[in-house]
């Protein structure tokens, strides 16, 4: 399946600051096909809200200028020209399903345009977790193959949910494939459809390897002396315990607290602040996270266990090995794969007892081998799943 065009759907902003599965897929996927990646649809509220946000406006000054921009050879990044209806607060789901497929037409339209202009024909249809946007594109867009990629249960989040319990099963059902990062989501995906399978994920490794061992030491963390006990990514209370960070903060008041990444309401307000061992640096660009990844004497995915958290693959657990980092995280099912280069916790005490372990029992030898670990999780061998899953897919029709 090489050289097969793709045209990838994501909830995920391609200009996003955050790092992105599908990102990192579609890049992944242009070293033998070309793609093109449909970015999110601004929708009538949002227009609205944030009219006078910068990021809105540029979005709207492509949607009426050359919303079709090439970022790299084989890959194209489509801002579609339509807006589509809020709709998600509609408690009918009959009124939500008519409107749901009314927005859905209009983004094929969309995207059909600019699929004709790249000559894209037999082209294969990925689906990020876009269960609402995309329920009717492989009906308006008739893909040689349609495929489902789950990397989070959106069903735990109260906006996915309300709608989603009945939509995103039939979607699974409906599609020719489903692909998870992980052996939890790929088996509820299972319970709807045989074609599902768990396709791990990777990281991007050139921004870890690149830069291990020869970065410079950021000026905001540099300022933090003492053992840092550290945390890169979304400070958000629905996938990470705040318990746990203020247990460990109060037992460890030697050790420093460096929380890396934008907080949501409950972190704001969170007791945290109140700490003087706890620092929140804020949002990173990305390109930046490995001098402070490099800067952490331990690594922390304090990670509440819940429906959210229970099947999630976490991308920056690799991120942290990469650069032979001792890590301490929450115990999940997913998890445990990560047994023999993480230290598992399944209570705050433990957090505790584990971080002091990580910090004696760090050597050489040790972190070398959590390196050889994570550098086997590349989005070349998870993408390479995809491409065989599609090829015996297509294989099992023609029998």
């Amino acid at each position: 399946m090489d050289n097969v065009d793709i045209i990838v759907i994501s909830q995920q902003n391609w200009d996003g600051k955050l790092g992105s599965n599908c990102k990192n897929i579609a890049i992944e996927f242009a070293k033998k096909s070309r793609v093109l990646y449909v970015n999110p649809a601004l929708d009538r509220i949002t227009l609205l809200r944030n009219r006078r946000d910068p990021e809105v406006r540029r979005r709207r000054k492509l949607m009426t200028t050359d919303n079709l921009v090439q970022v790299q050879p084989n890959l194209w990044v489509l801002y579609p020209d339509v807006v589509l209806e809020s709709i998600n607060w509609l408690s009918s789901y009959k009124l939500f399903s008519m409107l749901n497929k009314r927005n859905n037409r209009m983004l094929a339209k969309s995207i059909r345009r600019v699929a004709k202009k790249l000559n894209f024909e037999q082209f294969v249809l990925f689906n990020d977790n876009e269960m609402f946007r995309g329920f009717h594109l492989r009906e308006y867009l008739t893909p040689r193959l349609s495929i489902y990629y789950i990397r989070d249960y959106m069903l735990g989040v109260a906006y996915w949910k309300r709608h989603g319990e009945r939509m995103e099963p039939l979607l699974i059902k409906k599609s020719d494939l489903c692909v998870a990062n992980s052996e939890y989501l790929a088996r509820y995906a299972r319970q709807y459809n045989e074609h599902a399978l768990n396709v791990g994920q990777g990281c991007d490794q050139t921004l870890f390897v690149g830069n291990r061992g020869h970065f410079n030491l950021p000026v905001d963390v540099a300022e933090i002396k003492g053992t840092r006990i550290g945390y890169v990514g979304a400070l958000n209370a629905e996938r990470l315990d705040i318990a746990i960070i203020d247990h460990v903060a109060r037992a460890l008041p030697d050790c420093n607290i460096v929380l890396v990444g934008p907080q949501d309401g409950e972190f704001l307000k969170s007791g945290l602040h109140s700490l003087p061992n706890v620092f929140f640096l804020g949002q990173k660009n990305e390109r930046d996270l490995p001098a402070y990844i490099g800067a952490f004497d331990v690594c922390l995915n304090p990670q509440q266990l819940n429906v959210l958290t229970i099947g999630n693959y976490p991308r920056k657990i690799d991120e942290y090995l990469l650069l032979g980092k001792p890590v301490v995280a929450t115990f999940t099912e997913t998890m445990e794969m990560f047994s023999d280069h993480v230290y598992l916790a399944d209570t705050k005490e433990s957090y505790v007892a584990l971080i002091k372990k990580a910090l004696e029992e760090d050597t050489g030898e040790v972190r070398q081998a959590r390196i050889a670990f994570a550098s086997t999780h590349t989005w070349e061998n998870s993408t390479n799943q995809i491409r065989a899953a599609m090829l015996a897919k297509v294989i099992s029709d023609q029998v």
